[in-house]
């Protein structure tokens, strides 16, 4: 019998979350609900922005985060940038209400705010950066916690599809959840970091979720191993969960860890 998880998460009940009062602390213990995650991509001009922004990371937000339960801060560098490399910044929340007291803590935390000066007051004619996209994701049912790879070297794989419709956008994550297209890519050992839903964000709607390779000769290996798998074969084969109706844009970009990254 198929396990229908029926995804309830929708943009106004995420919002409607995120202005309720927070009534528990930070430090709240990792629910079982699903987790949520906070995905930064920061556009820089050069390497000293990248540099205020890597600090303040390293040296700032990451220890301030730990300290108030969030752990598994990830920070990525470009593995091949065409020019100055972006910063992608992922950072995990055990739920919206921890979201909302972490956010209000940072912004009331005046040793914080001093701390940061140089990224958080950074003058208007020489920002520390060019820009924030951010977006919020909700954590998939199927794999509702952040599941950091063993600590060694690797490369990592950022994958977005963006669908034509929500009701098709629902209907890929379905095939994740319910029809069993998550635990292919464990079984054949891709070591999934996170799937989540992007409830606010850009080229909504869509999906992202990371995996992980020793290198550029795994990935290659495990991305053949998936194509010829006969479980995946079965999957893709059903009419209802066919590429064309789901999947508009796939975009991959490919990540190394910076040193003091958590994932």
């Amino acid at each position: 019998m198929k396990r229908r998880s029926f995804v309830k998460s929708t943009l106004l009940t995420g919002v409607t979350a995120t202005v309720l009062p927070a009534m528990s602390k930070a430090t709240e213990p990792a629910p079982k609900t699903a987790e949520y995650y906070e995905l930064r991509v920061y556009s820089l001009k050069n390497v000293e922005q990248q540099k205020i922004v890597e600090g303040y990371w390293k040296d700032i937000a990451i220890p301030a985060l730990n300290n108030l339960g969030v752990k598994h801060v990830g920070v990525f560098n470009e593995f091949k940038p065409d020019a100055q490399t972006r910063l992608f910044v992922l950072i995990p929340f055990n739920s919206l209400n921890h979201f909302s007291t972490v956010t209000e803590s940072f912004d009331s935390d005046t040793k914080l705010q001093a701390k940061g000066a140089a990224y958080l007051n950074a003058p208007a004619a020489a920002p520390a950066y060019e820009r924030i996209e951010s977006s919020l994701l909700k954590a998939f049912v199927h794999m509702p916690h952040l599941e950091a790879p063993e600590n060694k070297t690797r490369i990592f794989e950022l994958r977005q599809y963006q669908s034509a419709t929500e009701a098709a956008g629902k209907k890929k994550i379905e095939m994740f959840n319910d029809e069993g297209e998550i635990d292919v890519f464990k079984r054949l050992g891709f070591k999934p970091v996170f799937w989540g839903e992007t409830v606010i964000g850009p080229q909504r709607p869509n999906l992202t979720y990371m995996i992980t390779f020793d290198d550029l000769e795994a990935k290659s290996a495990h991305w053949k191993a998936f194509g010829s798998d006969p479980e995946w074969k079965k999957i893709s084969a059903m009419p209802e969960y066919a590429d064309a109706l789901l999947v508009s844009k796939i975009t991959s970009t490919m990540l190394v860890p910076t040193v003091y990254s958590q994932i």
